[in-house]
């Protein structure tokens, strides 16, 4: 069979029979459409095509089976009707069960109107928010924590608190949980500043390590902070003023919370600390906690409205987009809001992935 044959003998198939077939050949591929599931089914294959094939003549003469096993099965007698229980009242104490919520009444929205205002936005002159200016103030005087949902412009506070910092002729430190979100920062950085201003030290690379910039991961500054004590370092710290510790909510993690926290307990008293973080907590907890372990009172910027409002929507495999609930927005805690066409599409795509004979709950 050419490769042609095969492709379209594929397309011919319903998606579960893919699914298995992909099953120890392409990593996730729960995730892929139709259509891109068989260009990998057709790439992690290339050099056996003829297993490929066989496989699938194999799934295909199954499915063949079953269907005809279950037409020749004789139909099952119904079983007799049980005469109606009356339900016990619930034990003392215990909740009622609570039936489903019924569907919301109101229109659905359209796709159109979904997709309505997203994309590029006009270009407008760039005014700061009030909580940006006030976070941007705080640091000329004391340590910051900034607790903001994601989108709402914590990269412009970070970078526009690290060009007053090298005005002043003060060092600069970004911290990152990760090395990749760390390289992500330094090319970031390195366009807004300039590849010579800046420098990044991971476990795996080490560029311009003298730059007024450094970008590293938090991990690899609690290091430094270590080496700083005894002597033993390559970064000057004595000019370092500003630290910035994104992803601040990883203080919480058990595992690596501890490295959050002794950074910010060696950080050298010089430095202003500026704590990012959309998901944090208990963000008046850690503000209080900097106070009490630092030089001055540290300030809290709080901003709870989303910038940019979300918009959840359902994309099926097959390529399908629909709006996820009734609404445009995210209606929180009302279950009966999910969009019908959602819900077909919902059960749509069970019927195609569920192994023949299992039912739906």
């Amino acid at each position: 069979m050419t490769t042609d044959e095969l492709t379209q003998l594929l397309t011919q198939q319903p998606i579960a029979v893919l699914h298995r077939l992909a099953r120890g050949r392409v990593h996730r591929h729960f995730r892929a459409g139709k259509r891109r599931l068989i260009e990998l089914l057709l790439q992690h294959s290339s050099q056996n095509l003829a297993g490929l094939e066989s496989d699938l003549q194999a799934l295909i003469g199954e499915r063949q089976t079953r269907a005809q096993t279950a037409q020749a099965a004789p139909a099952r007698p119904a079983a007799p009707r049980q005469p109606a229980q009356r339900q016990s009242a619930p034990p003392p104490g215990r909740r009622p069960h609570r039936p489903h919520e019924p569907e919301s009444t109101e229109p659905a929205v359209s796709l159109a109107a979904w997709l309505e205002g997203l994309g590029v936005p006009t270009p407008q002159p760039f005014v700061p928010d009030p909580w940006q200016g006030e976070a941007l103030a705080g640091l000329a005087e004391t340590d910051v924590v900034v607790s903001v949902p994601t989108g709402s412009g914590k990269t412009y506070v970070a970078v526009e608190a690290a060009r007053r910092a090298m005005e002043e002729n003060r060092t600069v430190i970004y911290t990152s949980p990760l090395k990749a979100l760390s390289n992500t920062k330094f090319t970031e950085f390195s366009k807004i500043f300039g590849s010579d201003r800046v420098g990044i030290l991971t476990g795996d690379r080490q560029d311009n390590s003298q730059a007024p910039i450094l970008i590293m991961t938090t991990e690899i500054l609690r290091n430094l902070l270590y080496d700083a004590a005894s002597g033993e370092i390559d970064v000057r710290l004595d000019t370092l003023g500003l630290v910035i510790l994104d992803e601040s909510q990883y203080l919480a993690d058990p595992e690596r919370g501890v490295v959050w926290e002794e950074t910010i307990i060696f950080c050298p008293s010089q430095a202003k600390l500026l704590l990012l973080s959309a998901s944090i907590g208990n963000p008046q907890d850690i503000a209080d906690w900097l106070t009490s372990i630092r030089p001055s009172p540290c300030r809290l910027v709080r901003h709870s409205k989303r910038t940019v409002p979300l918009r959840a929507g359902y994309l099926h495999p097959d390529g399908k987009l629909t709006p996820l609930f009734r609404t445009a927005g995210i209606p929180y805690g009302h279950p009966g809001q999910l969009h019908p066409e959602a819900k077909r599409l919902f059960l749509q795509y069970e019927e195609e992935t569920l192994p023949s004979g299992r039912s739906r709950r």
